[in-house]
């Protein structure tokens, strides 16, 4: 019941405000990516039995690359203040590395996230769990020069029945 797309996002300014500030570009642009997916009330539903459920706020919950090659998730409040958001989310993205972070009893009210640094791709397919869950997905990549920007390839996959393509629309336009 999925739909998705991927769009090359500009990333030109928060990149160079990145690298003047020397804050993480990742978790910068998580932090973009989460609160522009809570800027779209569909991208907050979800299906919790037979009903839709609309959450006031979605944390974001992303995938760590540890060490070893294995991974962690870690989960943050994209919502709060961008300096009390970076200490929370850069603390925890740390733990993360080092202690494996339990699965919360309900998961519905996150947005999942995961980065693909190393490829530049125009196009991602993701697994879906069965039964199908209604919880967005969003996953970025390589970033790349395009003359005198910088563009990040920005995938968001939806539960079909929640979100329409005005709703990815709308949540690109949050994005940029």
């Amino acid at each position: 019941p999925y739909v998705g797309t991927t769009a090359m996002v500009d990333v030109t300014g928060l990149l160079k405000g990145c690298r003047q500030s020397g804050r993480p570009f990742f978790l910068s642009f998580l932090y973009c990516a989460g609160r522009a997916a809570n800027a779209v009330p569909e991208l907050r539903r979800r299906i919790v039995g037979e009903e839709v459920r609309e959450y006031e706020r979605c944390d974001t919950s992303h995938t760590v690359l540890r060490p070893d090659g294995s991974y962690g998730f870690c989960r943050v409040n994209c919502m709060l203040p961008f300096e009390e958001y970076l200490q929370q989310a850069t603390e925890r993205h740390e733990r993360a590395k080092r202690e494996p972070e339990g699965y919360a009893e309900d998961e519905t009210e996150l947005l999942f996230i995961s980065c693909l640094p190393w490829v530049r791709y125009v196009s991602l397919d993701l697994p879906t769990p069965v039964p199908a869950d209604s919880n967005p997905r969003i996953t970025w990549g390589k970033y790349a020069q395009e003359g005198d920007r910088v563009t990040l390839p920005v995938s968001l996959q939806a539960n079909h029945a929640l979100v329409d393509g005005l709703h990815i629309g709308r949540f690109y336009a949050a994005l940029e």
